[in-house]
């Protein structure tokens, strides 16, 4: 083969080589477009971070004084008024089995609709921030943990930046400690 040839040659390979890098490419951005990004209310509890769907989420606020309501299930701590409503204020503590904490400066009522009719306030240690995650990174939870009541609320986990997040089903987890009525058992 000639020197010539062989640098015609060497220029394809190259040019084919370069068109497939930028197809390549292409590819791969065309895939972060469609990878779908979920915005995920983040809170503490017992120095763990968990994060609930934003889009349930109406307000925060700082910690107030509840009265109690008389044989409420163990995970409801009683009710509030928030500007003329009732809401159902709920120890995620005790619904996670966790032991009390002494409350400060940083506890705080996540105020979440569970349905159009109903709201119900968190308690939770600290309130941390509102973060987007990429659908594709979020993991199904590993059956590790040997207590079911806290494993069947979690959707899923997701590492961001490096700190493990547990993805909570709110509705699953309020549905758990709301009563039911005899309507909805009928057929």
């Amino acid at each position: 083969m000639s020197l010539e040839a062989a640098a015609e040659q060497l220029k394809m390979l190259q040019n084919n080589n370069t068109h497939q890098k930028k197809q390549e490419e292409a590819a791969r951005r065309a895939n972060e477009d469609d990878v779908v990004y979920h915005q995920w209310a983040t809170f503490r509890v017992n120095k763990e971070l968990f994060g609930i769907d934003v889009m349930q989420v109406k307000e925060v606020l700082r910690f107030v004084d509840i009265t109690p309501v008389p044989g409420a299930d163990y995970s409801v701590l009683g009710i509030i008024n928030v500007r003329g409503n009732v809401v159902t204020v709920i120890d995620t503590r005790r619904l996670f089995n966790l032991p009390d904490s002494t409350l400060d400066d940083n506890t705080r009522i996540i105020i979440v609709e569970l349905n159009d009719k109903e709201v119900i306030g968190l308690v939770v240690d600290s309130v941390d921030e509102v973060i987007n995650l990429p659908a594709n990174r979020v993991d199904r939870a590993p059956n590790l943990s040997g207590d079911e009541s806290t494993r069947r609320f979690v959707q899923g986990v997701c590492y961001h930046n490096n700190i493990l997040i547990i993805l909570l089903d709110l509705t699953k987890m309020l549905l758990s400690i709301t009563p039911t009525t005899e309507s909805e058992h009928m057929f």
